[in-house]
């Protein structure tokens, strides 16, 4: 069963179909895939194939991903959760965002605490890795807040819009291993 989980104002739940125009308003924006590595979605097939990719990767434990909504309102702002899940290694990277309305009101920084405390103590996770585009700022600061340490640069590790981008490697390891 796929896990539910709360914060003091957020609810992170499973992503459904009906979460389609969410989604696809999110990653059609460029303000919020400009540092995804990813086209920006151009069509609501596209976001129903996303919504099935977040399924499938559970399903195969390859990752989980998280729908991310405001208690007592209808509707997700924004996704989070783990990519490149490795069981055997007890490691998987973090990955969000958040609809352009909602940024700068601290509802990533709870969504990345939650699920890194979810991470550490359901997950069975001992590390929790992190790429950031280095001009990604904004996301460079929330992971140090949450407890993340840089670990160095990739150099042209991703490409966005056919340029490639350096990037910054993050992690957290679990307290007490």
């Amino acid at each position: 069963m796929f896990p539910i989980l709360e914060t003091e104002r957020l609810r992170l739940r499973e992503i459904q179909r009906d979460d389609a125009e969410a989604i696809f308003h999110c990653f059609s924006n460029e303000r919020v895939v400009r540092y995804y590595g990813q086209d920006a979605l151009q069509t609501m097939e596209e976001a129903e194939g996303l919504i099935d990719f977040f399924r499938k990767s559970y399903e195969e434990k390859r990752g989980i991903r998280w729908g991310i909504e405001i208690k007592g309102t209808q509707g997700i702002i924004g996704t989070i959760g783990f990519n490149a899940w490795i069981p055997k290694h007890r490691r998987a990277e973090i990955g969000y965002e958040l609809n352009p309305h909602y940024w700068r009101k601290g509802y990533a920084f709870e969504a990345v605490t939650r699920i890194m405390d979810y991470g550490f103590t359901d997950f069975g996770l001992t590390r929790i890795g992190a790429v950031v585009f280095t001009v990604n700022e904004s996301s460079s600061l929330l992971l140090k807040k949450a407890g993340f340490q840089e670990e160095g640069l990739l150099r042209e590790y991703m490409y966005q819009n056919g340029e490639p981008h350096d990037t910054y490697v993050y992690s957290v390891i679990k307290k007490g291993v």
